[in-house]
């Protein structure tokens, strides 16, 4: 009877051990492993619309009236620099730049007649030329051998000053001869000018991105003529908002959603100084890597980082969230070294990570795989708490149970 009393205790013993064990060790394994701290989500993006245009665009517009005699090509019509896209008739400047070449030739004319004048004064004043005078010169011999000496030494008269004057008005014809021949070469210049301009020609190499005349058509000064644009490359370009602006930086990149449902990264290329007084944002151009399907026109999504973390939210890697259950939950280690079930909000999944709306703040440190049966108060790394307080119905004592 005593031997099967003692069997009996031995077997309960025994019994108890192997069912207290695997509690203790699996304790010590929920609270255990790695620990990660909780992060702000600065990755939080907005998106806002842009437009795909072409790297380089142009309007060609009408310089001078005149009736359109050529255009080159069709919408979508590719073209090198120098090429002639628009013609307009230039009849009327080619007439007006003959008239200007014969001002500028009676200019040439008029400048070497005065240069003669003013020579001849030089070599013969007209003031001592006797033969100027009818009577074969004797009046005039008579003024000069006694009424202008005469008059000069009564103060009278000054032949010297005379003499200037004439040399002086001889000077001046030359000098207007040659103001009319630089008059007239500026016009001729002028209208070289605008017989350029009836010829508009692609800035760079590049395509037809649209046709505002057609050949026959009467133009204005300023009316468009056609829309170029260098599309080997492309950029999107959005009105972001002020808040956004300060989060981007030039050479940052960004993901793009284009119409075509290619996802792709592009460079912020030119973020523009002045804010849109009405609208409050800002255009910001964003470069497209080379070989991206579609064209100018297209509609794209840009999505941009927040400025700052929204609110609470936080991320955290999946692997923190406690599995089973049916709410989101993470382990959260307190500053005496235990364990805390919270129950947390989620907002998304972001690659191996989760966005957490509420229940954490930035800084904590909670466990980055907490097992499915970790509870709050255990230590980390230990067996679960013993004292009342702290111990759960599923806590109990093993031995109790006996």
């Amino acid at each position: 009877m005593l031997a099967r009393v003692s069997r009996s205790l031995l077997a309960g013993t025994l019994l108890g051990a192997a069912l207290a064990l695997p509690l203790v060790a699996a304790s010590g394994a929920h609270a255990a492993g790695p620990v990660v701290t909780v992060e702000p989500d600065r990755a939080a993006t907005q998106t806002v619309s842009g437009t795909v245009v072409p790297y380089r665009e142009v309007t060609l517009t009408a310089q001078s009236s005149g009736r359109v005699v050529d255009v080159a090509g069709a919408e979508g019509d590719r073209f090198e620099q120098g090429t002639v896209l628009v013609a307009v008739s230039d009849d009327r400047l080619r007439a007006q730049r003959q008239a200007a070449e014969a001002e500028m030739r009676t200019a040439e004319a008029a400048i070497r007649e005065a240069q003669m004048q003013y020579g001849r004064e030089m070599i013969s004043p007209q003031s001592r030329n006797i033969g100027q005078m009818p009577g074969m010169g004797v009046p005039s011999m008579f003024d000069q051998m006694f009424t202008q000496p005469m008059g000069q030494f009564m103060g009278m008269g000054d032949p010297a000053l005379d003499r200037r004057t004439d040399l002086y008005s001889r000077y001046i014809g030359v000098d207007q001869a040659q103001a009319r021949w630089e008059q007239a070469r500026a016009q001729v210049a002028e209208l070289d000018a605008a017989i350029r301009d009836t010829r508009s020609e692609a800035p760079f190499d590049g395509l037809v991105m649209n046709k505002h005349v057609e050949e026959g058509d009467t133009v204005q000064p300023g009316q468009p003529l056609v829309s170029f644009g260098h599309v080997e490359f492309l950029r999107v370009e959005a009105q972001v908002p002020v808040r956004l602006v300060s989060g981007l930086q030039e050479d940052d990149y960004v993901q793009v959603r284009l119409d075509t449902g290619d996802k792709v990264e592009a460079r912020v290329a030119r973020i523009f100084p002045l804010a849109d007084p009405q609208r409050h944002t800002v255009t910001v151009k964003f470069d497209l890597p080379e070989g991206v399907r579609g064209g100018p026109g297209m509609h794209a999504a840009v999505y941009l980082p927040q400025a700052e973390a929204s609110g609470n939210r936080v991320v955290v890697p999946r692997s923190a969230l406690i599995p089973g259950g049916a709410l989101p939950r993470v382990a959260v280690l307190d500053g005496e070294g235990h364990v805390r079930v919270r129950m947390v909000r989620l907002g998304g999944s972001r690659g191996d990570q989760v966005v957490v709306t509420s229940g954490l703040e930035p800084g904590m440190q909670i466990l980055a795989r907490p097992a499915a049966g970790v509870r709050s108060g255990q230590p980390t790394g230990g067996s679960p708490p013993q004292s009342g307080s702290d111990r759960r119905d599923g806590d109990a004592d093993p031995w109790s149970r006996m």
